[in-house]
């Protein structure tokens, strides 16, 4: 019997691999170009790196102590780490992230784990596709204010780490050909590189699969719930990776859906919380209103809260909200009923889930999680970080 679910959970993840999802963008994989240095993984694909920023081992080591090191904001508070936390596959815990001026960001911090393999790289921005375009968000951004670099302190962040002997001389074997190697281009190229390096690829469900662990009789109901069309989450979590935006090398195309769950509809019209509009906020189209990216599911047991806004709590909440076909909000200022948002998915309708079923779907979510992934020495804070 386990045997032969594993089979076809297997079959399942690596049809929705090349599989296209609901409503999203195609291209072609012609604008990743590169091929890899990173260290195949069993059961994955190999992934994307760019032939601009090839993985070297000196380069994740350096952004690996850069990751950590709150010399890097402007006001030498706050660190990447600072909103990704690893025992949380890095995430933060909080509902919404938090810069270092104070600021509160509008959306949930996202994990970082197999961040290599995500097709786009924000809650709802399809053109964000590369690691280093994305770190200029945090490091430079201003609305809201993340890492807070500017052109009033970035002579002095950079001296922070230039005048520390250890730290340079990292600077000095990631990129010996440099004459001057301390500079923000190599400082967000290695900080790429250590997250690019952050696989999770070794939870108990992975286990299972290569048939080195056996799972309880609940948490293979939770498999074939998720598995198929009664709850029918494989539609947008189908992959190796558990969401469906994927993208790695030999993918003919590469498939951005977003979606819209029904979690909001303020105004009867399918309106979204501002700033909070999903797609919506890049194309000005009113059909993607509130439309987001769908996350990964691996960890998903230690990355609460959830959703875009860090609204849904626990698991078990969410697997409400997805039986309800959306959110009911009775009172305040954004309520509406998202269960009939114009909008909304084809994909999100009223589940008839019993109790079991859900107890059976939490079981088999938490085989996602990677202990080793959370503790691995590899992926934490080096002494040389401040």
């Amino acid at each position: 019997m386990q045997q032969r679910i594993a089979v076809c959970a297997a079959a399942v993840l690596l049809a929705a691999c090349s599989a296209g999802g609901e409503g999203g963008n195609t291209s072609g994989d012609g604008h990743h170009h590169g091929s890899t240095g990173l260290p195949a993984v069993d059961g994955f694909p190999l992934a994307v790196v760019p032939a601009s920023n090839p993985y070297t081992e000196d380069k994740f080591q350096l952004g690996r102590a850069l990751f950590y090191d709150a010399r890097l904001s402007g006001n030498g508070t706050q660190s990447c780490a600072s909103c990704h936390h690893q025992d949380k596959a890095f995430t933060d815990g909080r509902i919404t992230a938090l810069g270092s001026t104070g600021e509160d960001h509008p959306r949930n911090a996202q994990g970082l784990a197999n961040v290599v393999y995500h097709a786009t790289l924000t809650w709802a921005n399809p053109v964000m596709i590369d690691l280093e375009r994305q770190m200029e968000v945090p490091m430079f951004g201003e609305h809201p204010v993340e890492m807070g670099i500017n052109d009033s302190n970035k002579a002095t962040v950079l001296a922070r780490l230039q005048n520390d002997t250890a730290m340079y001389g990292l600077f000095r074997k990631a990129f010996p050909s440099d004459a001057a190697p301390v500079s923000f281009g190599n400082i967000i190229a290695a900080i790429a590189t250590f997250e690019r390096g952050l696989i999770s690829a070794d939870s108990r469900y992975d286990q299972y699969l290569r048939k080195q662990t056996t799972l309880s009789e609940s948490e293979l109901r939770g498999l074939n719930l998720f598995m198929g069309e009664k709850a029918e989450c494989f539609h947008c979590h189908g992959s190796f990776n558990f969401n469906d935006q994927v993208r790695y090398v030999g993918l003919s195309q590469v498939d951005t859906p977003f979606h819209n769950t029904g979690l909001y509809n303020i105004d009867g019209k399918g309106g979204f919380p501002f700033p909070n509009r999903g797609l919506f906020e890049a194309t000005t189209n009113p059909k993607d209103m509130g439309a987001f990216r769908a996350p990964s599911l691996r960890n998903v047991a230690v990355t609460a809260p959830y959703m875009h806004d860090g609204s849904v709590a626990t698991l078990e909440e969410v697997l409400d909200f997805y039986a309800a076909g959306g959110r009911v909000i009775r009172s305040g200022l954004y309520a509406g009923d998202g269960r009939v948002n114009p909008y909304k998915s084809g994909l999100v309708n009223q589940i008839n889930l019993s109790e079991q079923d859900k107890a059976d779907l939490v079981a088999f979510l938490k085989t996602l999680t990677d202990q080793g992934f959370l503790t691995n020495p590899r992926f934490s804070k080096p002494a040389i970080s401040q």
